[in-house]
C-alpha cells in the first residue's frame, strides 16, 4: 500500500525566506562593485564611499531587533514585502544621485534599513517559529542564502557594470528586488497556527488556534530582551566574537576585496568572480556547519572556524603576489569559513539567553556583528588611504579573528554531553 508524505509548509517558508535573503544579500554586495566607478565618475574619496557603506552595514544590523518585534506585532509577510519594496526604491533612485550625502541617504539609510528587515536574524527567527527539529540545518541553509546571493548577483553586476555602466546595473538590481515582492505576499505566512499546523518536528500536524499578535510597543519589547540578555558574561563573549566576525567578513572582504584586486592590476570582473567563488564555498561551509552544530561542541566549532579565518586573512596579502591562482586558494578556504560560524553562534546564544528570547537576541547580536562590519568598512578605506594598500587592514583582521577563537573557548556553554535546545519564539 502506497502512502503519500505531505510536505510540511515550513519548508515552503524556508524556500521563500531563502529567496528573499538571497536578493537582500545580492543588493548588500553591490557596494563592492560600485566603489571604483563612483570614485572615477564623481572623484569621491574611498573613505567617503566607505562611510556610506558603513552606514548601510550598521543599519542592516541595527534595525534587526526592532524588525523582529514588528514582525511579531504586524506579521512577517506584510513586513517582508514592504521591506523589499523599500529596498527596490532606494536602489532605483541611485542613478539620480550627484552628491555624497545622497549616497549616504540612499545606500546607507534607505537600502540599509530595507536589507536590515530582511536580514540575518531571519535565519534564527523563522526556524524558531516553524521548526522543532532540524533547526541547525535550517539555520545553515538560510545563512547560506548570503553565499548564493553573492554567487548569482556579483558576476552579473560586474558584467552589467563593464558593458552598460553602473546606472543600468542599479536599475536591474532594483527590478530584481521588486520582482520578488509578489512571491513573498503570495506564499509567506506568519506562523504555523495560521494554517492549523504544528511546527515541524513537534509531532503530527494538528489543528491549532492562531496565536494573537503580542501586545506592547515593539521597541520596548526589543530593549527589554536586550537588558535581560546583557546580564550574562557569556553573552558578551559571543557578542565580542561576533563583532570580529562582522569586521572580517561584511566590513572588510565584502566591501574591499574587489577594490584591492583592482589595486593589484586585476579587473573588477575578476574581483567579483573571486568574491562569487567565495560565496559558493561559503554555501557549502554554512550548510555543513548547520549539520555539525546539531552534533558537536559548538564552542570548539566556533574556535576552529575563527582560527582558520584568521590564518586565511593573514595569507591574503601574499596571495595577491600569486595573482589569480593565490587568490583562488584564498576563496576556497576563506569561503568555507565565511558563514560557518553562524549556526554554532545561534546554538550557543540560545543556551545563554534561553529559548524564549532567542529570536530577538539573535537580532541583537546581529547588531553587534554589523557594528564590526561598519567599523571595518570605514577603517579599511581609511587605512588604504593612509598606507597606500590594504596590507595593514588584512593583517589586523587576521589577528582579531585569532582573538575571537580564544573568546569562543571561554564561553561556558555548549560542552560535550549537553544537547542544545531548539530555539523558540521571543518572549513578549
Amino acid at each position: 500500500m502506497r502512502t503519500s508524505v505531505k510536505l510540511h509548509y515550513g519548508w515552503i517558508i524556508v524556500a521563500v525566506t531563502f529567496t528573499a535573503l538571497l536578493v537582500s544579500a545580492g543588493i548588500r554586495a553591490a557596494p563592492g562593485v560600485l566603489i571604483v566607478p563612483l570614485e572615477n565618475e564623481f572623484h569621491w574619496s574611498r573613505a567617503t564611499i566607505s562611510f556610506a557603506v558603513g552606514v548601510n552595514i550598521l543599519l542592516t544590523g541595527l534595525v534587526g531587533p526592532f524588525a523582529a518585534a514588528v514582525m511579531d506585532r504586524f506579521g512577517v509577510r506584510r513586513t517582508m514585502a514592504l521591506a523589499l519594496a523599500l529596498t527596490a526604491a532606494g536602489v532605483a533612485l541611485t542613478p539620480m544621485m550627484r552628491q555624497p550625502w545622497q549616497l549616504v541617504l540612499l545606500w546607507g539609510v534607505v537600502v540599509g534599513t530595507g536589507c536590515g528587515v530582511i536580514g540575518a536574524f531571519l535565519a534564527a527567527y523563522i526556524p524558531a517559529r516553524w521548526f522543532r527539529a532540524r533547526q541547525g540545518l535550517v539555520v545553515g541553509l538560510l545563512m547560506a542564502s548570503n553565499a548564493a546571493g553573492q554567487l548569482i548577483f556579483l558576476p552579473t553586476m560586474a558584467s552589467l557594470l563593464a558593458y552598460a555602466g553602473w546606472r543600468v546595473m542599479s536599475l536591474a538590481l532594483a527590478g530584481a528586488a521588486l520582482a520578488f515582492v509578489p512571491l513573498v505576499a503570495w506564499l509567506m505566512r506568519d506562523r504555523p497556527a495560521d494554517l492549523g499546523l504544528a511546527p515541524y518536528g513537534a509531532g503530527p500536524d494538528r489543528s491549532l488556534p492562531s496565536a494573537p499578535p503580542p501586545d506592547g510597543n515593539p521597541m520596548t519589547i526589543a530593549f527589554r530582551a536586550l537588558a535581560a540578555g546583557t546580564r550574562s558574561r557569556n553573552f558578551w563573549l559571543i557578542g565580542g566574537s561576533y563583532f570580529i566576525c562582522g569586521a572580517s567578513t561584511n566590513g572588510l572582504i565584502s566591501t574591499h576585496l574587489i577594490p584591492a584586486c583592482v589595486d593589484h592590476g586585476l579587473t573588477e570582473v575578476t574581483g567579483a568572480g573571486l568574491l562569487a567563488a567565495t560565496g559558493m564555498f561559503s554555501f557549502i561551509g554554512g550548510t555543513l556547519s548547520g549539520w555539525l552544530s546539531d552534533r558537536w561542541d559548538n564552542r570548539l566549532l566556533l574556535a576552529w572556524y575563527y582560527g582558520l579565518r584568521g590564518l586565511s586573512l593573514l595569507y591574503l596579502p601574499f596571495a595577491f603576489d600569486m595573482s589569480v591562482y593565490g587568490l583562488s586558494l584564498f576563496s576556497v578556504f576563506y569561503g568555507l569559513d565565511w558563514i560557518a560560524g553562524v549556526p554554532p553562534t545561534v546554538r550557543l546564544l540560545t543556551r545563554v539567553v534561553g529559548t524564549e528570547r532567542a529570536g530577538i537576541m539573535v537580532a541583537w547580536i546581529t547588531v553587534i556583528h554589523q557594528l564590526g562590519g561598519a567599523a571595518a568598512a570605514y577603517l579599511g578605506g581609511a587605512l588604504r588611504i593612509s598606507f597606500g594598500s590594504y596590507l595593514e587592514a588584512f593583517l589586523l583582521a587576521g589577528l582579531l579573528c585569532i582573538a575571537a577563537a580564544a573568546m569562543a573557548l571561554l564561553i561556558g556553554v555548549g560542552r560535550p554531553g549537553t544537547r542544545p535546545q531548539p530555539a523558540a519564539l521571543p518572549a513578549q
